[in-house]
């Protein structure tokens, strides 16, 4: 299945991640995929796909993840991986604290940080799947529109 990120992005923040007693998170990077999308789906696509409105059906078009450039989303979804699947599995909620519960608040911080960030700069999507992204296939978010 598709991810943003795998066990070797993880290692960049977080070296001793395999050293946790939990051998590979393939299973928990192929969830945070599918997370990352259904927040794109909520957050950005409806603003986005503005210019693919079918007025004959008053639908606007399904947004097509694998026009997503993948690269884009690899921080976020290591934050996420860790914040919201890692680091839950490895924390015992205990009443005064543990350390996994305090990665796991750090890194979901980390997550929306930089999910807004991508957000902002412009989500690279190939809207006409010619393979390239081009300054017009990056609008930002708000982009020339009043958001109320």
């Amino acid at each position: 299945m598709a991810q943003y990120a795998t066990d070797t992005d993880l290692q960049e923040y977080e070296p001793n991640i395999l050293e946790l007693g939990i051998p590979e998170f393939q299973d928990l990077h192929e969830k945070s995929y599918d997370d990352i999308n259904r927040l794109l789906e909520i957050k950005w696509w409806p603003r986005a796909s503005y210019r693919q409105y079918d007025i004959t059906r008053g639908t606007y078009a399904n947004i097509n993840v694998t026009l997503l450039v993948d690269n884009q989303w690899k921080r976020a979804a290591v934050f996420h991986v860790l914040a919201h699947y890692i680091y839950p599995r490895l924390s015992t909620f205990s009443p005064e604290g543990d350390v996994y519960r305090e990665k796991m608040e750090y890194y979901r911080a980390k997550f929306e940080e930089e999910f807004d960030l991508c957000l902002r700069q412009g989500v690279q999507y190939d809207y006409n799947a010619d393979s390239t992204i081009e300054e017009s296939e990056k609008q930002p978010v708000h982009f020339n529109r009043l958001v109320r």
